[in-house]
């Protein structure tokens, strides 16, 4: 539903920034959210488009015009999630391969938040209502450890310590070839991939820095290797994103060349065809798994740290490339 908001800028207001104006007079959007409307040209000022910075003056006329969300009910639905822990502030939980987080329009069920509502009907709000108790995001196709908030202080909390970083994540991935090196560090910024909108991509034009750190737990000769991933930022994809980049995708991902033959054999020798064949027909989304996750607890400030078991299907997957008998630890 499209929204008209109106204002004509009084002689107190004057020489405010834009953003800012529009902010305090009720618009009812965040601060950067007006900032992209204005940079979207949907803010007219006098009937011409203009920039955040603008100095309104008085008398100036500003029309907005902009979607509104509409608003989503949220149904708790009873749907098994393995909980790895659980006190009064916090629930650790192992989410299952092909489970959507938060609800969204178009997804309103199903979700790991439809799951817990049914369990915890009283979680705390965050900034965006669909969301209760989330403060980080796992994909669809990913799965793995996700610590989610049970009371306000922990939502504080929690957040403080995913924006600074440090919450510590790390992954398990299974990625395409034999890395040269036993550990190392990608660094490359991310953003919108220029032509496809839905996917990222490494590029300089409007992105944001990413560091992926690495390290070799077992190599499966030249056709595959078993890395675990920390992150240093959190970018949306980053590891995904990365590791195509770094030519090595994660294995199965069907959208950063991990199912993609010329990606796949640029690194893996074309005599392994009917393993990598075997390989696809065992996982049909992206070796990714969050392994474990390092927190301090809200209420008293002690680590707290917990590992999520690998699904089947990297278990299947790691079972086929054990059987090879070229594996060995790095």
């Amino acid at each position: 539903m499209e929204r008209v908001f109106e204002r004509r800028v009084s002689e107190k207001n004057a020489k405010m920034r834009l953003d800012q104006y529009l902010v305090i007079s009720g618009i009812g959007l965040t601060r950067s959210q007006v900032g992209q409307l204005i940079r979207q040209g949907k803010v007219l000022v006098n009937g011409q488009p203009t920039k955040p910075g603008y100095r309104v003056r008085a008398g100036d006329h500003i029309v907005a015009r902009f979607e509104v969300p509409e608003k989503l009910e949220i149904i708790a639905q009873e749907i098994p999630v393995p909980i790895l822990y659980e006190d009064e502030d916090v629930v650790v939980v192992n989410k299952p391969v092909g489970m959507v987080v938060h609800p969204a329009k178009g997804n309103l069920q199903d979700t790991l938040i439809n799951a817990l509502l049914a369990r915890y009907p009283n979680l705390p709000t965050t900034s965006d209502k669909t969301r209760p108790g989330i403060v980080h995001r796992l994909d669809k196709e990913t799965s793995g450890i996700m610590v989610v908030a049970k009371s306000d202080r922990a939502v504080r909390s929690l957040a403080r310590q995913m924006a600074e970083k440090t919450a510590k994540r790390i992954y398990w991935a299974v990625v395409w070839g034999a890395l040269e090196r036993a550990s190392g560090v990608i660094e490359a910024p991310i953003g919108r991939h220029p032509i496809d909108r839905k996917r990222m991509a490494v590029t300089a034009f409007a992105s944001k820095p990413a560091i992926t750190e690495y390290r070799v737990l077992e190599t499966f000769g030249p056709l595959a290797t078993l890395v675990e991933v920390r992150l240093h930022t959190g970018r949306t994809h980053q590891i995904r994103v990365h590791f195509e980049y770094f030519e090595h995708p994660v294995v199965g991902d069907p959208t950063y060349g991990g199912r993609d033959p010329r990606k796949i054999f640029h690194v893996v020798p074309s005599s392994l065809r009917d393993h990598v064949r075997n390989i696809l027909h065992l996982i049909d989304r992206q070796a990714l798994h969050a392994k474990k996750l390092i927190f301090r607890h809200p209420k008293d400030g002690q680590w707290i740290e917990l590992e999520a078991p690998l699904p089947e299907d990297m278990e299947q997957l790691l079972g086929y490339l054990r059987s090879l008998r070229w594996g060995s630890s790095a």
